[in-house]
């Protein structure tokens, strides 16, 4: 006759462990995903999620050969099939470019990790980040390297190096922000990074189109767009985010406000950058930046129209989005009213 005793223990024999050893708990918690992937799998999906991101965003200037464009303190005469390959299109009147083209893929691999809700969040955040910054820190180290190997060996060139590194690691970190406000759990937070981007996906948006069909190719109307876009985008970011709790509010001021100061120093970088007689003169390029940036901030700027429809925009889709909620929470509620009735 068997042991009643021996029978209880056999479950935890077949198993071999017991339901009620916490490491064994702890173990299932940390092996495994809800999605069934290990960690280290999810990481390793989050680093190539993170590269594919960064190569798309490069991928405008890809895609025309990437051709070095043409210097004006190159060594010696060349022709633009002369120039070295090179990851970026370093030059003084592709500022904006290289900013649109770095913080543009940083950010599609925070919005792919909203979408991917991964299970360990902060584990694949930072798998993606690494990504990014493998693919952002080659292309960097790459293009210097090319650009350095041909210009005249003079100080301007030195100050013209200088520059344009420290704007592309500006471009670098900017990026490194907008993926993980991107990917934050909190939905204020991603609708600030929406607006923190929304003018820079615009302008890689242009960029793409005028690098494939040319400058002279794009029709006036798709011209037109990229100058909505940016409001269009923070407005449904807005109305995604909506009102309540009240503190959401400043992330509409912050919205509102990004609207306003970003294309207008989009819009200073270009023209100071530009123009080729301040170059090096630190002096008269502050000053003219400054009567740049006043002009473009004040009512001859434009922005006010463009702040205007994002706020419309956001408005008009919060309070579509409440109701939609508040009838839903009724239909619930009358539901299961309904069910206990019967």
């Amino acid at each position: 006759m068997e042991d009643p005793a021996q029978d209880t223990t056999r479950p935890l024999q077949d198993t071999g462990t017991s339901v009620t050893d916490p490491a064994s708990r702890r173990r299932g918690r940390t092996d495994r995903t809800p999605a069934g992937r290990t960690p280290a799998a999810e990481t390793g999906i989050a680093v190539l999620l993170g590269i594919a991101a960064a190569l798309v965003g490069l991928a405008p200037w890809l895609v025309t050969g990437a051709r070095l464009p043409l210097q004006n303190l190159w060594a010696s005469d060349a022709l633009p099939a002369d120039m070295p390959l090179t990851f970026l299109p370093l030059s003084q009147y592709r500022g904006t470019t290289i900013v649109a083209l770095l913080t543009v893929g940083a950010a599609a691999a925070g919005l792919a990790l909203r979408v991917w809700k991964p299970g360990r969040r902060g584990l694949t955040t930072a798998g993606a980040l690494s990504g990014v910054l493998l693919v952002h820190t080659s292309a960097t180290i790459q293009s210097f390297s090319a650009l350095n190997g041909g210009l005249a060996p003079e100080s301007s060139s030195a100050l013209y190096f200088a520059g344009l590194l420290g704007g592309t690691i500006a471009a670098i970190a900017a990026g490194v922000l907008a993926l993980l406000m991107l990917a934050a759990r909190s939905r204020a937070v991603a609708a600030l990074g929406v607006g923190f981007m929304a003018v820079p996906f615009a302008s890689w948006l242009a960029a793409a189109t005028t690098f494939m069909a040319g400058a002279d190719a794009v029709p006036a109307p798709i011209s037109m767009a990229w100058r909505w876009l940016p409001a269009v985008l923070v407005g449904v970011a807005l109305a995604w985010c909506g009102f309540r709790p009240l503190v959401r509010l400043l992330v509409w001021a912050a919205d509102a406000a990004l609207l306003w100061l970003v294309p207008a120093l989009f819009t200073s970088v270009n023209y100071v950058l530009g123009t080729r007689v301040y170059l090096g003169d630190f002096q008269e390029m502050a000053m003219l930046s400054r009567q740049i940036l006043a002009a473009t901030l004040g009512p001859a700027g434009g922005a006010g129209p463009s702040i205007l429809v994002a706020l419309g925009i956001g408005t008009a889709g919060a309070v579509l989005l409440s109701i939609r909620d508040r009838k839903n929470v009724r239909q619930a509620s009358s539901e299961a009213g309904g069910g206990r009735t019967a």
